[in-house]
């Protein structure tokens, strides 16, 4: 396999859920993808709505026209900051519910990649590994949440840099999420994981980038997940699988 750049992996993510013997698996994280994108983003939309019409309430009318052109900037403002936080929160809640079921995707797609077969398959195998990767979730999770405070409040109190710096910080996550599958499906422990990601900062953060950018377009957003996971998995395939598997 030709070496790629993390976009490339994340482009070759598209390829892998099409391919035959792997779209079944793709289905059930798309699905739950699907579902929580589309109930979050209904939700928050109509909140963007009653957000501004509060703002704009403490303009006089006289100022009808300064009303109209806040109005017009405040729209896209809004949206653009939902979708960088909508990108991060609920992609991470939907990994959470959708774990078992990720992993699984991440080893077929590492057996379709190498021809090599992890372990065991089947519904069984998914419900006896549930405790190990819910537990993994949670790491990353205790790992993921006094950060994101911290970049959150840069986000709002911090014009323009809090804003770029909670993007990169969502890229950096959204590496780490996704990579993590075929880590953990190796049992190669999370912060030796981390430390591997952050020798190839290029690699990591170009990744996560990618999956930041196409999970705040609607309706692209819905396929993130699987391809995200497929793209990973070839990432790990061939950047990272080799030195790992010789050294343990």
């Amino acid at each position: 396999m030709a070496q790629r750049s993390g976009i490339g992996y994340f482009g070759q993510g598209f390829d892998l859920i099409t391919t035959k013997g792997l779209k079944r698996f793709v289905f059930i994280p798309l699905m739950i993808n699907l579902v929580l994108f589309s109930v979050a983003f209904y939700f928050l939309l109509g909140e963007i709505q009653t957000g501004v019409d509060y703002l704009i309430g403490f303009i006089p009318d006289w100022l009808g026209w300064l009303k109209t052109s806040i109005t017009f900037l405040l729209w896209p403002l809004a949206v653009i900051s939902i979708l960088l936080s909508f990108a991060l929160m609920f992609g991470t809640l939907a990994n959470w519910i959708a774990a078992p079921f990720n992993g699984l995707l991440a080893e077929k797609v590492e057996r379709h990649l190498t021809g090599q077969s992890l372990g065991d398959d089947g519904v069984m195998a998914i419900i006896k590994d549930i405790p190990r990767t819910l537990g993994r979730e949670i790491t990353k999770l205790v790992y993921y949440l006094p950060r994101a405070i911290g970049f959150l409040l840069l986000f709002f109190f911090l014009p323009v840099i809090g804003q770029i710096l909670w993007f990169l910080f969502g890229a950096w996550m959204m590496a780490i999420q996704y990579c993590d599958y075929p880590f953990d499906n190796h049992k190669v422990p999370f912060g030796e994981m981390r430390q591997r990601l952050g020798d190839r900062k290029g690699l990591s953060y170009s990744f996560g980038i990618a999956v930041n950018v196409m999970a705040m377009i609607p309706i692209v957003n819905f396929l993130v997940m699987p391809v995200a996971i497929c793209g990973a998995t070839a990432m790990w395939v061939n950047e990272y699988r080799s030195d790992v598997l010789s050294r343990r």
